[in-house]
């Protein structure tokens, strides 16, 4: 076994009597939270749709229509919940801001994403800004968000694309000081340091990724020590830790069955709130690949591959409470729920609904 033996020391667990709530004229209960789904919006969908989700029974219901928006294939909220933003994934490239009302999300304005195809956005720990990546454009953009929500125009735009060598931006996540930019296009993730209030490219090249590996997206532990890059072309995931001088690759980790051989795409990745377990979709395949994870190693070692009962996998998500993974499932148009067993992170299919062309997945 890879994982630490540190790992499986027993943690204490106590059981509270959770009594719903019902309020005058309401419901809802404690147990249940929204859940906002971006969505493509070239066939039957109408842009941005919101879900309650029950965090005992892992049920989605009472799906509403909350926004009429144009391809808002991926979203993000600010820390405070109150404001969400949404990438226009079109030709023209732009993003949406809205206000979160409790029905509804009131239109505040939209930006130019200063690049074609927008396909993904990420805010800042305090709100304050907000950074964009332009798939078919291959740049970046970051903009400044307001107190009221109202997102920017871009003070800093970073174009990748060159005569020789073609750029997909698909993703891009502030820490700390730092900006990392996952570049498909360029086989890169990028690191960008603020310096005198301004982002300033560090290192085109964090660690060098296998060839045309095709970086996607990223998760990094909350102290910053590691870093697990999807990779869409590979099927496999890289894992690298951070030392006094960069990051150093530990290994790169097949997300496919080993009797699967057919095409394959991968496509998003999350560890698990307490960073025991790493999640992986791989579309083609249609799996979700389980993944525990050494606290001191960063090894990882696959442990399970579960179908999504779905076609295309795309972003998936846990759930607030960690007791649930749900995947959105592009072409088959449905959201499927996985039961997460605490102690081994493996996951068990619950149920499925209905959701036109599902992309993006947040609570």
């Amino acid at each position: 076994m890879l994982i630490d033996k540190t790992e499986k020391q027993m943690k204490s667990h106590f059981l509270f009597l959770l009594i719903p709530l019902v309020f005058f004229n309401c419901t809802k209960t404690i147990t249940d939270v929204d859940v906002y789904v971006g969505t493509y919006t070239t066939g039957n969908s109408e842009g941005i749709y919101k879900f309650n989700f029950n965090t005992e029974t892992g049920v989605l219901s009472d799906l509403k229509l909350v926004a009429k928006n144009s391809n808002p294939s991926f979203l993000s909220f600010s820390p405070n919940k109150e404001f969400l933003y949404a990438v226009n994934e079109t030709k023209g490239g732009s993003v949406s801001a809205f206000k979160v009302e409790q029905d509804s999300l009131t239109f505040l304005n939209l930006v130019k994403s200063n690049g074609a195809h927008p396909c993904h956005i990420s805010v800042n720990p305090n709100g304050s800004q907000a950074v964009v990546s332009n798939y078919s454009g291959g740049s970046v953009s970051i903009h400044n968000i307001g107190n009221d929500g109202v997102i920017r125009k871009a003070t800093q735009v970073f174009k990748h694309r060159t005569d020789s060598i073609l750029s997909h931006v698909h993703s891009a996540q502030f820490f700390n000081d730092n900006l990392y930019v996952s570049d498909l296009g360029k086989n890169a993730v990028y690191q960008y340091q603020l310096e005198n209030d301004t982002y300033q490219l560090k290192k085109e090249s964090l660690v060098e990724l296998p060839k045309n590996a095709g970086p996607r997206h990223f998760a990094m532990t909350k102290d910053g020590s590691f870093i697990y890059i999807i990779n869409e072309y590979a099927s496999s995931i890289t894992a690298a830790e951070k030392t006094d001088t960069g990051f150093k690759i530990i290994d790169n980790y097949s997300t496919l069955s080993a009797n699967y051989s057919g095409a394959n795409s991968c496509a998003d990745i999350h560890l698990s709130e307490d960073e025991r377990f790493l999640y992986a979709s791989n579309r083609g395949e249609n799996s979700i690949a389980v993944f525990g994870r050494g606290f001191l190693t960063g090894q990882l070692e696959k442990i399970q591959s579960i179908n999504v009962e779905g076609n295309w996998p795309r972003n998936f998500t846990l759930d607030p409470t960690g007791k649930f993974l749900l995947v959105a499932n592009e072409r088959s148009n449905n959201i499927s729920v996985f039961k997460v067993d605490f102690d081994s992170g493996k996951l068990s299919f619950l149920n499925t609904t209905k959701i036109p062309t599902p992309v993006c997945l947040i609570f």
